[in-house]
């Protein structure tokens, strides 16, 4: 082994994967080689696409869930009024009274 190569040691960065060339007398970095190019991420827009339409499809049936209770409400609403007005016809009409404070 010549000196050259005693003086320096190869290093891979744990954090970008870089191979990086270290001079152990100088302590310093004497080389960079950049890190590999990650692989094309097509598996992951097709993992985005398909949770945007899963979350697509929650909120269309959150929509007609709302829908539907809000149709269910003005039903029973109408049914309460028809109960109430079905109650009060029986009862006769009287003219309302009013109280007379006399302090």
């Amino acid at each position: 082994m010549s000196d050259n190569q005693r003086a320096s040691m190869e290093l891979i960065c744990p954090c970008c994967r870089a191979r990086l060339t270290i001079d152990a007398e100088l302590r310093r970095v004497v080389a960079h080689q950049p890190p590999p190019s990650p692989q094309p991420r097509s598996r992951d827009l097709a993992r985005a696409s398909q949770l945007l339409r899963r979350e697509a499809a929650q909120r269309e049936s959150h929509f007609r869930q709302s829908a539907e209770e809000e149709r269910i409400k003005s039903q029973l609403l109408e049914r309460r009024f028809e109960e109430a007005l079905r109650k009060t016809k029986d009862q006769p009409v009287t003219r309302p009274t009013r109280e007379i404070d006399l302090d």
